[in-house]
């Protein structure tokens, strides 16, 4: 069986050998080391050694007598023997012996990967030629101690950038022969890599909760306010006033409740009276009113009652005993204004009443009137409608109107009011509703809402507190106006609201305070500041014990208690 000899030169690393053992062709490889062989006395060589001859399916011996080499390859099983011309076989791993083999058939085949004996003493060079050998490579040694001090600074640094090198192809070499086991390997190491920057560099974070000692109070000022911007002073309590309108077209449905008589009109004629000068005239005009009790009629056209040229002559008043003009009769027909048999009445004489500028001698019987009651639109029904439209649609109609403030609008809730115009009734007061007809008014109504602005009203709360330079105001409820009126000087009102005041402590004070700090120093230095009651700090995970030195890591949160 054909096997390969290597020879160890003293300058040859590990790396130099697993790359001669990997390029021999032969399945067999015997290595000769040198005398002062330093790399076969590792024992991680020794293991790479046996472990590449695994790998690359070859067996390895190594010829050398060196006790502390043969040991090393007792331990890793790796057959030694004293010259090429010996059978080798493994030596014992605690004494270093070597056991030589009985028959040349105790070394196995080339199929378990040792050396037969025949194979060794058939292909070994002569005996003489290993010592010629051995000279070479001690007259090499030789030379390599003859030089100078620098030259064996800079073998050793180009010792150092082959070992490097060697070190290099080694790594790939032992990659490419445990390619799964390397990846992974390095998976691992970069999971283990990545928690741990995730662990301490990311996750990291602080909810830090500061308990500050607090007072809550009242604020009831009177303020007055005008619609004249020169007029505002924000210190003496004046504030500027906009006026904020919102038009809307509305209508609602409506049941119609009154009753009328459409049935026919009573007719009759009445007999008037009337005084007049020298040619004069009195004229009854169509529609002029007759009334006589409850019931009413009206003239139908125009009538005209004058003298007639030759009856003419003058009266004598018997009571002032003086001249009067003389009086003229007339008749006027009349209708009844409504329709129905209530309005057919007999003929009278007395307490009529009109207004024409006539007087009332007698009136002939009223009659023709008929009865048919129908439902009509009344104006009970519309002023009811609409207030109830506008009843229902005023706080619909609010929210709209504040839905189109700004964020700086402060709204006057009191002096909200709705006005309407242009009330359309369909049918109209007085008018029939037909069968299947529902009545409805049509309104358009106008929202209107006085507004200040609101900076200036808490600016006006925040000097009215008069608070010490080191407090502030916390939190505030929603400023309101009370008792909002219009006076001959404009408009007056009480500005009210609650506030909750304390010692000046801001979540940029707290984080600047405590970043990047260990937990104890920061919470022993939140409580060192006036107006802290309390320090709460909570970390993401449990091994976090310091505060992260990046602000978007760290919650501050504020817990006002209130005394």
């Amino acid at each position: 069986m054909n096997k390969d000899v290597i020879y160890i030169e003293p300058e040859d690393d590990i790396t130099d050998i697993i790359t001669k053992i990997e390029n021999s062709k032969e399945k067999i490889v015997a290595l000769v080391p040198p005398k002062k062989a330093g790399v076969f006395r590792s024992v991680v060589n020794i293991k790479l050694i046996a472990k590449v001859g695994f790998t690359a399916d070859k067996t390895i011996v190594i010829v050398t007598t060196d006790p502390s080499i043969t040991k090393l390859a007792g331990a890793t099983k790796i057959p030694v023997t004293k010259n090429l011309q010996t059978p080798p076989s493994v030596p014992n791993p605690i004494t270093g012996d070597i056991v030589e083999a009985s028959s040349k058939e105790e070394l196995v085949e080339e199929d378990n990967g040792e050396v037969s004996s025949e194979e060794v003493v058939e292909e070994d060079p002569a005996e003489e030629e290993t010592k010629e050998d051995e000279e070479k490579t001690e007259k090499k040694e030789d030379k390599a101690d003859e030089k100078s001090a620098d030259s064996k600074k800079s073998a050793v640094k180009e010792k150092a950038k082959k070992a490097a090198s060697d070190a290099k192809k080694f790594s790939l070499a032992w990659f490419k022969a445990h390619k799964t086991l390397s990846i992974c390997s390095i998976i691992g190491v970069l999971l283990v890599i990545i928690f741990f920057i995730w662990a301490f560099a990311i996750a990291p974070a602080a909810t830090i909760t500061v308990g500050i000692r607090t007072t809550s109070s009242n604020f009831s000022k009177s303020a007055s306010f005008t619609k004249n911007v020169e007029e505002e002073n924000i210190g003496e309590g004046k504030f500027f006033l906009t006026e904020k309108k919102l038009e809307k077209e509305a209508s609602v449905e409506f049941e119609a409740t009154g009753q009328k008589n459409v049935g026919e009109k009573a007719k009759g004629s009445i007999n008037v009276k009337a005084q007049f000068g020298d040619k004069g005239s009195v004229t009854v005009k169509a529609g002029d009113k007759f009334t006589l009790g409850e019931h009413s009629y009206s003239a139908d056209n125009d009538t005209t009652i004058s003298w007639d040229g030759v009856s003419y002559t003058a009266c004598l008043n018997t009571i002032t005993k003086k001249t009067d003009p003389c009086v003229v009769q007339g008749t006027v027909n009349v209708t009844a204004t409504e329709g129905g048999t209530s309005h057919n009445i007999a003929a009278s004489s007395a307490n009529w009443k009109t207004s024409a500028n006539v007087s009332v001698q007698s009136s002939t019987a009223m009659a023709g009137g008929t009865d048919k009651m129908v439902t009509v639109v009344s104006q009970e029904d519309i002023d009811l409608a609409k207030k109830n439209l506008i009843l229902n649609s005023e706080t619909e109609n609010k929210e709209a109107l504040m839905e189109t403030l700004a964020d700086t609008d402060f709204p006057i809730d009191s002096s909200f009011k709705q006005t309407t115009s242009d009330v359309v009734s369909t049918p109209a007061v007085g008018e029939e509703v037909k069968e299947g007809v529902t009545p409805k008014i049509t309104v358009k109504i106008t929202d209107t809402l006085y507004l200040i602005d609101k900076t200036k009203v808490e600016e006006y709360i925040v000097n009215e507190a008069k608070l010490s330079d080191n407090f502030k105001i916390y939190e505030m409820n929603d400023p309101f106006v009370e008792n909002f009126m219009e006076t001959s000087e404009g408009f007056s009102g009480k500005i009210k609201t609650s506030y909750v005041s304390g010692p000046k402590v801001t979540e940029n004070d707290v984080i600047e305070i405590v970043k990047g700090k260990g937990l104890g120093n920061a919470q022993h230095d939140l409580k060192d500041v006036d107006g802290v009651s309390r320090v709460d700090i909570k970390t993401s995970f449990p091994w976090v014990m310091s505060i992260p030195g990046d602000t978007n890591k760290i919650t501050v949160i504020l817990d006002m208690e209130q005394k």
